[in-house]
């Protein structure tokens, strides 16, 4: 046993700390898939860069690039715009040369001297690993934030939720006390709000920030919280010792914005190739046929069709 912490603490520490879960050689993707891998990667690739020029940006940055897996996709489709990556860990070894990369600190923690050039500026799948406050409603309505043991797991209650962190959840999840149930949980989305906001104030005018997220808004935001743990593709019980990926839903209505979407409808359609190709040219069938499965996958409801797209120009 060890002296519990507040969740955002440990949870900090778990994922970017020196032993932390992100800056283990087998990376991100030796646990779990998302859409900037295989197949969808490619697409997804193609969606941003259509969207770089719908701003009339020449460029992209991806914020909590991994290993690279985004980046080796968006060169592919581009090789001759510029790329720059950002993650805790150093650059990839098989990263392409032209692509800049910066190290990061880690969670809400920008470099100090970053300052990218004008471009889109992707954050996929970084604010909901941005540790933040976890609170509880207690037998009397109040909200109280939630301790942990970073080597069990095991939670107990801290002091009661006050300041900044109270107000958020005023304003954006249930302002009072008589409309809470006891037990109800809820992951406080000041922290990511400032983290997104910190992002924008490093980006020079006429770029544009876009985050992609799976999250929700007051008008769903669940009664029990999100917070969940994955290792090896496996859904775990999170405890924050560094073995496993710490992940929470996003409230993206709380995000400075001036568009939300979902990936379903940024992600334009295909039409599946003529079948008469497969006759002509197998191989081209083959591939056309996998590009339009992949782009079914980022579109799908139920899947990574439901992400958020939050855009906010600068």
């Amino acid at each position: 046993m060890s002296e519990p912490v507040p969740w955002r603490v440990a949870w900090q520490n778990a994922l970017y700390g020196p032993r932390g879960f992100y800056r283990q050689p087998r990376g991100p993707a030796g646990h779990f898939t998302t859409a900037t891998q295989a197949g969808s990667g490619q697409a997804l690739a193609r969606t941003l860069w259509a969207w770089a020029d719908r701003y009339g940006l020449d460029g992209i940055v991806d914020v909590g690039a991994g290993r690279g897996e985004l980046l080796r996709h968006l060169y592919a489709c581009a090789p001759g715009r510029p790329l720059a990556g950002l993650d805790v860990v150093d650059r990839p070894a098989d990263l392409p040369e032209p692509v800049d990369w910066v190290t990061s600190p880690g969670g809400v923690e920008l470099p100090a001297a970053w300052r990218p050039d004008q471009a889109l500026v992707v954050a996929h799948e970084w604010l909901d690993v941005v540790p933040c406050t976890v609170a509880e409603v207690g037998p009397d309505g109040a909200l109280w934030e939630v301790f942990v043991d970073p080597a069990t797991g095991t939670e107990s209650l801290g002091p009661e939720l006050a300041g900044l962190d109270l107000e958020w959840c005023q304003r954006f999840w249930l302002a009072r006390a008589e409309d809470r149930n006891a037990g109800d949980r809820l992951e406080v989305g000041r922290q990511r709000d400032e983290a997104w906001e910190a992002l924008l104030d490093r980006l020079v005018p006429g770029s544009v920030a876009l985050a992609v997220e799976y999250g929700h808004t007051v008008e769903d935001r669940p009664r029990t919280g999100t917070l969940v743990a994955y290792r090896e593709g496996r859904l775990v019980d999170p405890v924050p010792d560094g073995s496993c990926d710490l992940t929470a839903h996003v409230a993206v209505d709380s995000l400075r914005q001036s568009r939300r979407l979902r990936q379903r409808d940024a992600v334009a359609p295909t039409t599946p190739p003529d079948h008469r190709l497969a006759a002509r040219d197998p191989a081209a069938y083959l591939a056309a046929l996998a590009d339009h499965s992949a782009v079914a996958a980022l579109r799908r409801p139920g899947g990574f069709g439901d992400f958020w797209w939050v855009v906010t120009p600068v």
